[in-house]
């Protein structure tokens, strides 16, 4: 009969080892078992969310606990596999940057399912009532402010924007712009196209657009990669004069490039700062607090004007 129940006793035991939710690791090298962390970003092809990692990754740490990060590679559907396999690794909260804001919808049912609690990053899901809570920059008003950047620049303009639509960080940033310039006639968006985010589609599609003979001035890229990689192309062709060009992040190979006069401006993030305070509120979900449903971060314009007020070398 002890036997029996010995068994019993084994048996639910490796069930519980199992099942996913804020466990600790005995690994820590603190005292207490570790809790396990996941972060995933749609892509760390890009150094910011390098960044945005440390800043989640600093606080986690400091808190003994273990942080564990996976790269889809700009591929939603294996975002939603990393997630399943991070669940199953007993996960107690998923720090995420989606893909497609959509179409991470199954994932988010997942982890709810599971009981992983869900902080958003950089940008917004789609059903938000699946995550405790959006950190990300307050990207309407960074499309904003170089929208009003560039007429006073210019007091007519051609404009490409080159956005991504999966995206909703970008899609704000595009309406931030396009609603600044709403109601000008002087002022004509002329083409618009997907660029992915990054610095070699946004090369391609820039090859393209030229080839296609459109009268621009003015090119707002969806992030800093967007607009470098249209750079690259204009540079290439020998079309990059009297181009105005803007990015978003405040990256430090944007403001090199500022530096060098080769584009106009961009709007700053802090991408540390956002994964610090994703981190924060995550321990304050943990602990039983109240936690904003939404944390907007301000952005910035940086210009050769005001350049020296900030690093090159580093982000904000």
């Amino acid at each position: 009969m002890r036997t029996g129940r010995f068994i019993l006793i084994i048996a639910i035991l490796a069930i519980l080892a199992i099942l996913p939710g804020c466990r600790r690791n005995e690994k820590s090298p603190r005292q207490h078992e570790a809790l396990l962390f996941g972060a995933t970003y749609m892509t760390r092809n890009n150094p910011y969310f390098d960044v945005l990692n440390q800043g989640i990754e600093e606080v986690v740490v400091a808190n003994g606990d273990i942080l564990l990060t996976r790269d889809p590679l700009q591929d939603q559907g294996k975002q939603n596999e990393q997630i399943l396999e991070l669940i199953h690794e007993g996960i107690c909260m998923l720090f995420l940057n989606p893909v497609d804001w959509e179409a991470v919808t199954p994932a988010l049912d997942a982890c709810k399912k599971a009981g992983v609690a869900v902080i958003n990053v950089d940008t917004a899901v789609k059903d938000r009532d699946s995550v405790i809570s959006i950190i990300e920059t307050d990207n309407y008003q960074a499309g904003q402010i170089c929208a009003l950047d560039m007429m006073k620049r210019k007091k007519s303009a051609n404009i490409i924007i080159l956005d991504n639509p999966i995206q909703m960080s970008i899609t704000y940033r595009s309406k931030g712009f396009t609603d600044a310039i709403a109601g000008n006639d002087n002022y004509r968006v002329v083409y618009r196209h997907a660029a992915a985010g990054e610095i070699e589609v946004s090369s391609k599609v820039m090859e393209e657009i030229l080839r296609k003979n459109i009268d621009f001035d003015v090119i707002l890229g969806g992030n800093d990669p967007t607009a470098l990689g249209a750079l690259a192309a204009l540079q290439q062709a020998k079309r990059e004069e009297g181009i105005l060009i803007y990015g978003i992040d405040g990256s430090p190979d944007f403001k090199s490039i500022l530096d060098m006069g080769y584009v106009t401006g961009t709007s700053a993030q802090s991408p540390k700062s956002i994964g610090r305070v994703a981190a924060e509120t995550a321990y304050r979900h943990l602990a039983g607090e109240p936690v904003e449903k939404y944390i907007s971060l301000p952005s910035t314009l940086i210009t050769k004007d005001n350049l020296d007020n900030y690093e090159i070398d580093g982000w904000q």
